[in-house]
């Protein structure tokens, strides 16, 4: 049985840990380097670190701020936003970074996709995907913070990253993102079923149950959330027991 993965992400604006409702009305949330240590502590099995206004801001990720939270922790970081060509992959995982998560540039340019997983393999590849749901059964990319509507289908477009070379999906329900409704579960299945590299569902933790379902009946390999570990409203140690104690297995 493979192991499931509890993520806490730090989406940054200007240096800052930052989080809002529908990627809107941010508000401050932490240092970065003060939260990862926390969450290194409290048995984070990765950390995302998003840019979430690199692309938007046409800047690349901070590789400084990469370094000095990578400094800080020993768990494996994934890192997102901003990044346009093999090149800035490479600033930033030579920053410290484990693995990169590729949005708005995958969807603009797949070709890099292929390239930098040739170059740095699959395993560091994750491809994200922003999804708004549009009918039954029918979602849509988002790129550019969530911002602009693609002409794509999210589950094709997960099928295709495949085949492209990501290694995993980072899946996120802009429709249940901070509602702390609980994850969009048809739509992180229907992605799962489809491809065989993992997912992470993102976007609507509001309990320990939701992350239960994302991980069971959502086919996830993995869950992230972010306003429920911020604010400490949900302990991820408290998370895995209570996971491990209905049959998910995890890390403790």
């Amino acid at each position: 049985m493979n192991t499931k993965k509890i993520i806490p992400c730090l989406d940054m604006k200007e240096g800052r840990v930052v989080k809002g409702i529908k990627f809107a009305n941010l508000r401050d949330a932490g240092d970065p380097v003060e939260c990862a240590k926390a969450y290194q502590a409290a048995g984070a099995d990765e950390i995302a670190f998003l840019d979430i206004s690199a692309t938007t801001d046409a800047r690349k990720t901070a590789a400084a701020v990469v370094a000095r939270v990578a400094k800080a922790v020993t768990v494996p970081l994934i890192v997102g936003g901003g990044m346009r060509s093999v090149e800035d992959i490479r600033d930033v995982l030579d920053a410290g970074a484990v693995k990169v998560s590729l949005n708005t540039a995958a969807v603009r340019n797949p070709q890099l996709v292929k390239s930098a997983s040739d170059i740095f393999g699959k395993e560091r590849i994750i491809v994200a995907i922003d999804a708004k749901r549009k009918g039954d059964g029918y979602w849509q990319v988002c790129t550019e913070g969530g911002m602009k509507a693609e002409r794509l289908d999210v589950v094709g477009w997960a099928a295709l990253a495949q085949r492209l070379g990501a290694g995993e999906i980072l899946l996120t329900s802009i429709d249940m993102d901070g509602t702390k409704g609980g994850y969009d579960i048809e739509l992180t299945e229907a992605v799962s079923s489809r491809i065989d590299i993992p997912v992470t569902a993102s976007g609507g933790a509001g309990c320990k149950e939701d992350f239960y379902k994302a991980l069971t009946a959502g086919g996830a390999a993995a869950a992230l959330a972010a306003s429920l570990f911020h604010f400490k409203e949900v302990e991820i140690a408290e998370l895995k027991k209570y996971l491990a104690d209905k049959g998910v297995a995890v890390c403790l």
